[in-house]
């Protein structure tokens, strides 16, 4: 995937205030739109035009897509990081499904899980004194927890990054921080509701809330899906060829021991019930055996596996 540089496509500089990005967009609408312009590639500029504005018009957007896109340039290789608006606080709007034609894949890959899906909230009532009360918006943020804080539960200091617009229509970023409680047992894209921390209502209309969608930091040994965890594990051959049991440290919780049978091949698959994350129910711990051999580094290594060369009448092709 290429990189798209959408101040480059408008014809603006970053740092371009609101007025200037509009101003601009009418200008190169007036030039490209297909029902008054005669250039030969109209209708693909136009879409260009419409997709850049999409972005740099939307303060959220433009904010996750300066964040990202500073160190990369038009036409250079581009993926995203997975993490790409971990801690950005946005108003709820992704890209509708009946729009996402209208965009390109760079566009969509950025940017069609920010924001989430909008959640039912009242949308106003007449209040006291003839005035009308509006239900604040509800805003949506994504975040990165460890996987220990799944497996016990803990309460976080979690900073999350506003974006506002600025004196003179620039994008600013605020921060504020929050205190949340992480239940024991979440899951990865579980939302954690915080009541009234949304938008404020208008007038005398209650706040909107606040969804945090959660979601695991890489673990340098356990994957996870829902509540289950899988682990590739390590065994020496004897351990492999004579049976063993191995303790496997959890992410945050006692060992679990693991009685591995006589004969196992490497990719045998394992499955230990309810040792994954804790739940109702916990999830199951998953393992795929994996035979390691010691290197034949040594002059005392080497000489077991000639012994072993010699006395053991294996060939693991006999079969071919």
């Amino acid at each position: 995937m290429k990189f798209r540089d959408y101040y480059q496509i408008l014809g603006v500089e970053r740092s371009a205030s609101a007025d200037e990005i509009k101003k601009q967009y009418r200008k190169l609408a007036r030039k490209y739109h297909p029902d008054v312009s005669k250039e030969a590639d109209a209708d693909a500029r136009m879409k260009e035009v419409n997709e850049a504005y999409a972005v740099l018009s939307d303060p959220e957007r433009r904010a996750a897509y300066d964040q990202l896109g500073h160190d990369y340039q038009s036409g250079q290789d581009f993926r995203p990081p997975p993490d790409l608006d971990a801690g950005f606080e946005f108003s709820g709007h992704g890209i509708p499904p009946e729009n996402a034609a209208e965009f390109s894949d760079f566009f969509a890959e950025l940017f069609s899980h920010i924001g989430g899906a909008r959640r039912p909230g009242g949308m106003g009532s007449m209040g006291g004194m003839g005035g009308y009360e509006a239900r604040g918006q509800d805003h949506h943020a994504r975040v990165v927890i460890d996987l220990d804080d799944a497996w016990t539960g803990s309460t976080r200091q979690i900073s999350l990054r506003v974006p506002q617009v600025g004196a003179g229509g620039r994008i600013t970023l605020a921060t504020r921080t929050l205190n949340v409680k992480i239940p024991q047992g979440v899951r990865e894209g579980q939302l954690i509701r915080l009541a009234g921390q949304g938008a404020p209502g208008l007038t005398s209309g209650a706040a909107g809330d606040l969804y945090l969608e959660v979601h695991f930091a890489p673990h340098r040994r356990f994957r996870v899906e829902g509540r289950d965890l899988h682990l590739t594990l390590p065994v020496a051959p004897w351990e492999a060829a004579l049976g063993a049991t191995i303790a496997i440290a959890l992410p945050a919780g006692p060992q679990v021991k693991v009685r591995i049978p006589e004969g196992a091949q490497s990719g045998r698959d394992m499955r230990v019930r309810g040792k994954g994350i804790p739940g109702d129910p916990p999830g199951d711990l998953f393992l795929v055996v994996e035979v390691v051999l010691p290197e034949a580094s040594t002059a005392k290594a080497r000489q077991l596996y000639e012994t072993m060369q010699r006395e053991l009448a294996f060939n693991p092709r006999a079969a071919w």
